[in-house]
């Protein structure tokens, strides 16, 4: 399996941007993707989930009501839209695939993406 992610790029304090991360390969086995970030000096940190058997959502309180995250099942890609920036959201982002929802949130995913990495200026 396969993860590409993209979107990333440079946005002012209060901006949006909108990531997407794809799965391709041997998919079958995913069913919960979801996205992390670190930021420069920081650990990483989960920040949103989503359970493709359930379609529930999870998010970090530190980005709840501020981001989405949605998916296109035809296409096992999952979205993330962000909204009311703020300079603490700037991170390389990075998305993950398993077939568990605890490994995603341990942030032990089986697969990993390459990162996007996002700024916000202000």
């Amino acid at each position: 399996v396969q993860l590409q992610a993209s979107g990333g790029g440079f946005v002012q304090a209060g901006g949006s941007l909108r990531l997407s991360c794809g799965a391709s390969g041997r998919t079958s086995s995913i069913t919960v993707m979801g996205w992390h970030r670190q930021a420069p000096g920081k650990e990483r940190e989960w920040i949103s989930i989503i359970d493709f058997l359930s379609d529930q959502t999870y998010y970090a309180q530190s980005v709840e009501g501020r981001f989405t995250i949605s998916r296109d099942a035809s296409k096992i890609t999952v979205y993330l839209e962000m909204h009311h920036m703020l300079d603490d959201d700037t991170a390389l982002y990075t998305c993950g695939a398993d077939k568990g929802l605890w490994a995603v949130i341990a942030g032990t995913p089986q697969y990993w993406g390459r990162g996007t990495l996002v700024t916000v200026s202000s």
